[in-house]
Formats: C-alpha cells, sequence, structure tokens
C-alpha cells in the first residue's frame, strides 16, 4: 500500500513495546530453508483490477500461457479480498483495506473461479503466492465487532495505524490471543482450501515477529510455503519466518544511478554486504517498479529514463530474485490508478522477448541462483568509474556482467583476473575469449553479459 491506503515503501513500526520487546529478545535460527521450486524462480506481480478490461480471474486467466512462454515462475496476486465500503477511498477503494479475510472480492469473480485459476496456474507449472494484509483491516470487516482485537485511544476508539495516514483501515491488536488464532485460521484457509503457495506479507515489520513465526509453522504442517516479506529493516523476520525481503536499497540506488546522484561502486559495496547481512537461505526482492512505485512514485521510465533496461538487467544479474510488475513487459509508462479501474495497455509487448531473454539468463545459470544457492558476487575492477563490473561463480558456471552506468559513452577496461576464459555473450551466443583484461565500449546505459 502507498499514499492514504497504502502500505508501499512504509517501514514505520507501531509504537508497541511488546512487538518491540518480540523482536529484540526472541532466539533466532542461524538459516531458513526455502522450498526447492524458489530456488531459480522469477516472480511476477499480479494486478488482477488493472491487467484486463473485465479485471477478472478469468480474464486474466487467458495470460497465462503468455506469461509461461516468457518463463514466470511465481504469481504474486494483489489482495484478492473483498474491500471495505466504510471510508473506501476513491470508487473501487484500496486493495488493501481487507472487508473478508475468507471470501474474494466479487468484481475479480467467485471463489471457485480462484480456485480454477490456482488449479491452472499449478498444471502450468507455476506457484501462486497471495497478498496479505495483517496489520490492520476495512473498517466494516465483521472482526470490527470485537473492539479488544484492535488498537484503541484512550477513549476506547479504534484508531488507524499509529504514525500513518491510512485513514480506510483500522489497525490490529496483536496483544490479543484470539484475533492472532483467527487470523492464523484465514491464512491457512487459503493454503487448505486453495492450494496457494505462500503469501507476501503487507508491511510485515508493522506485525510482530512471533506472530509471523507461528503463522509459518502451522502454514508448514499443511505443505511447504514460500514467504515474502515487505520490509528491509528487520533481519529477524528472515531469520525467523520469512525466506525473502524487499530488496530497496537497491531500488533506491537504481533510481539515484539514473539521476546520476549515486556511482556504480556502490552497486558494488550494497551486493557485498548482502552476505552478511542476510541469512543463509534468504535473499532480497529485486525490482524496478511494483504496484506502489508505480502508482505513487512514477513510472519506470520517469525514475529511471534511458536506463530502464539496464537496471531491469541488474536486478536479475545481483544476488537475489528478481520480481516483474503487471504491464512491465508491455513497456507499462503510465502510474495506474490505485482507486479506480484504470486498464494495462497490452498493444505493444516488445520488452516481453526481453524479460524472457532475462528469465533464461536466470533459469539456465546456477551462479545466478537465489540466495546460497547461487555464486557469490565477485566486484572486478575497471578503469572507468562509470563502469559496473562483476562476475558469479557457481562450481564451473561464470556469469560475467559489464554496465555503463551513466549518461555518457565509455571505453575502458575491465580486470578480469580469475574470471577470464571461453564464453558466450548474452543473448547473442557468440563465442569470445576473454583474458585478464576485457577491453570495452559501450553507449549511454549499454550492458554486456558474458557466459562460461
Amino acid at each position: 500500500m502507498a499514499a492514504l491506503a497504502a502500505c508501499g515503501d512504509a517501514r514505520q513500526v507501531k509504537e508497541d513495546e511488546t512487538v518491540n520487546q518480540t523482536r529484540d529478545t526472541a532466539a533466532e535460527p542461524d538459516a531458513r530453508q526455502m522450498p526447492d521450486w524458489a530456488e531459480s524462480a522469477v516472480m511476477y506481480e499480479v494486478n488482477i483490477r488493472q491487467y484486463t478490461k473485465e479485471g477478472t480471474f478469468r480474464a486474466f486467466a487467458d495470460h497465462l500461457p503468455r506469461l509461461k512462454e516468457m518463463g514466470v515462475d511465481i504469481l504474486w496476486f494483489m489482495p484478492i479480498h473483498p474491500i471495505s465500503e466504510k471510508n473506501r477511498l476513491g470508487t473501487l477503494g484500496s486493495y488493501y483495506a481487507v472487508r473478508n479475510y475468507k471470501a474474494v472480492n466479487p468484481e475479480f469473480g467467485t471463489a471457485e473461479d480462484f480456485r480454477e485459476l490456482v488449479n491452472k496456474a499449478h498444471d502450468m507449472g507455476f506457484k501462486v503466492i497471495l497478498d496479505w494484509v495483517a496489520n490492520h483491516t476495512g473498517w466494516d470487516n465483521p472482526w470490527i465487532d470485537n473492539t479488544d482485537w484492535y488498537t484503541t485511544d484512550d477513549s476506547g476508539r479504534i484508531v488507524h495505524p499509529p504514525g500513518t495516514n491510512w485513514q480506510d483501515v483500522a489497525d490490529l491488536n496483536y496483544g490479543n490471543p484470539d484475533m492472532r488464532a483467527a487470523m492464523i485460521d484465514a491464512m491457512k484457509y487459503w493454503v487448505e482450501e486453495f492450494d496457494v503457495d505462500g503469501f507476501r506479507a503487507d508491511y510485515a515489520g508493522g506485525v510482530p515477529t512471533d506472530f509471523w513465526e507461528t503463522a509459518r509453522a502451522e502454514l508448514e504442517t499443511i505443505k511447504p510455503v514460500f514467504m515474502l516479506a515487505e520490509d528491509d529493516a528487520q533481519i529477524s523476520l528472515l531469520r525467523r519466518a520469512f525466506d525473502a525481503n524487499y530488496g530497496w536499497e537497491l531500488y533506491h540506488l537504481m533510481n539515484g544511478l539514473a539521476r546520476g546522484q549515486r556511482k556504480p561502486e556502490q552497486v558494488a559495496l550494497y551486493a557485498k554486504r548482502l552476505e552478511k547481512k542476510y541469512p543463509a537461505g534468504t535473499f532480497p526482492l529485486h525490482f524496478t517498479s511494483n504496484h506502489d512505485e508505480n502508482s505513487w512514485t512514477g513510472t519506470e521510465y520517469e525514475r529511471l529514463g534511458g536506463a530502464v533496461k539496464a537496471m531491469a538487467a541488474l536486478t536479475f544479474t545481483v544476488p537475489g530474485m528478481p520480481l516483474i510488475y503487471s504491464g512491465q513487459e508491455a513497456g507499462l509508462n503510465k502510474r495506474l490508478q490505485f482507486f479506480e479501474k484504470d486498464e494495462i495497455p497490452w498493444d505493444d509487448l516488445s520488452l516481453q522477448s526481453f524479460y524472457r531473454d532475462l528469465i533464461r539468463l536466470k533459469h539456465d545459470n546456477p551462479a545466478l541462483r537465489n540466495g546460497a544457492a547461487g555464486g557469490a558476487f565477485q566486484a572486478l575492477e575497471a578503469d572507468d568509474p562509470n563502469i559496473l563490473a562483476f562476475a558469479r561463480t557457481k562450481e564451473d558456471n561464470t556469469v560475467l556482467v559489464v554496465m555503463n552506468l551513466s549518461d555518457g559513452s565509455v571505453q575502458g577496461s575491465v580486470r578480469t583476473a580469475m574470471s577470464a576464459g571461453t564464453y558466450r555473450s548474452f543473448p547473442q551466443e557468440d563465442e569470445i575469449e576473454i583474458g585478464d583484461r576485457l577491453a570495452v565500449e559501450l553507449d549511454p546505459w549499454e550492458y554486456r553479459i558474458f557466459v562460461k
């Protein structure tokens, strides 16, 4: 979410002593075992409302063959629940103002429509995760009758999430065990009844870590699940409950690079920090756009300009899982309205082959696998400060990346050292012999990828 009803780049933590004590004092395991199917996976965020003219599950299902051909592995559906009418923002409201955790938004179709969509997706080899809003509900959610399930002010009135302007939602009280149990029961419902494969937790840091730990443990009694946290500050979330979190730092770095306010060396420093920051088996989700950033911050073309393709390639080659947002493969160059109908234009799929190639690169090279399954980031020395060069190696597989992260042409060389050998260029597949140094001439935002 973002703006009034949204939880996008919102990382404020509720002023709740119980929450903070839980985070700071609980014992934390050293590593997490993600599902095997997530090892080389690429995620795709689905905005059902805006995806088609109909805005339904059935209409979206027609796109599954195209997404399968593109190579997508995980479908993340933005919240599919009915949206509250009380204090609603705009005509259609925010997806994140949940009216009923165990129902589907009738605008999208029926529960059976969603079940058929999940079954079809599974039959085609996709995994499906749901966006889950655990921090708050809409004001006409049936839970609202239980005042003690919510945060209240001194006069006993239920309040919206403290520290935010999200007036269309009511803040939940995680000091209440009955509410916690009901929330976990609702999550289990979607795994048991619809066979979903995990959750993306909206505003994960606003909810006590021990809740997520308990929820995951109960979900795992049903099937292995994948858990993504919309958070990048609390590593305890990864140690205790989640497989991945948001790679906000790289996202902001890329925006800064496109404006000439950051330097390529900062990307290398970021990538090296990941090795120390992330517990084994966990990793960041990297993106150039998502539902919040597109609607509230600006399209990738507004923010990145001519660097769009280079930054997308970066998200596929640095350690972490890449994300594609609905419409990026169609060159989505408009801010989709958040509370109104605003269909994605699909008349130009010229970038679909671009993303298909990047996904193939990710799938075919063990060096680019997610988490500890992939190769470590090795920065390579370049004689021009605008060049970012790095290699990732896993056993006998190496991916070497050279990027001009500036709006001017560059000419220079990269010290390849231990990465020397016979490579194939990507995606052209031309064979090239790379010695101790690689000479390059690159246009603005141009990049080269080599595979051994």
